[in-house]
């Protein structure tokens, strides 16, 4: 499962400031990811607050199941020091999302307190960013499954935690085309 996971605000996504975040709503968004994650045989769990602490809950109760998560964090980029603490906790990666470029706008949004925690950044794609982070993180588990798939065929033991993930569809390939 793949948590998609957005911040503050971005529940106003296609009518606050489009001029910035475009006209695309956060349904739009939900739609893009579960589609191009239902390609490689992923299920898709979407959130959004504007409290912090019920991010962090949500991040905290599916990081079992999780096999990796999207984040925008909204305006928590630059303030939370939980959120960061807490994708380290979780035992998948994360991927960082911002529709705008945060390092090309105003000073105080150009740091990011996230970014450690997570395992890469897409910024200023637009909603696309978020399509780019599904297609990465399905096509890592996918490639992750085949060499499961592979050890087993040589008699080789695989790990617990590989022999528990979900599985994913090692043919599939996203053919959904982003917005």
């Amino acid at each position: 499962m793949i948590l998609l996971v957005n911040g503050p605000n971005l529940n106003l996504l296609g009518e606050r400031e489009p001029e910035i975040y475009g006209r695309e709503t956060l349904a739009d968004v939900e739609r893009m990811v579960t589609e191009a994650c239902a390609a490689y045989g992923l299920e898709v769990k979407a959130f959004q607050s504007n409290w912090e602490g019920a991010l962090l809950d949500f991040l905290q109760e599916h990081r079992h199941e999780a096999q990796g998560v999207i984040l925008n964090p909204g305006a928590l980029t630059h303030t939370s020091r939980a959120l960061p603490d807490c994708l380290r906790s979780l035992p998948c990666p994360t991927i960082e999302v911002h529709i705008s470029n945060i390092h090309a706008r105003e000073a105080w949004r150009r740091e990011s307190f996230v970014a450690p925690a997570a395992h890469g950044q897409i910024v200023g794609l637009g909603v696309a960013g978020y399509y780019y982070a599904a297609l990465h993180l399905c096509s890592r588990l996918a490639a992750q499954a085949a060499a499961g798939e592979q050890a087993v065929a040589r008699g080789e033991d695989v790990p617990v935690e590989e022999a528990q993930m979900i599985p994913v569809d090692v043919n599939a390939r996203g053919e959904y085309e982003p917005m």
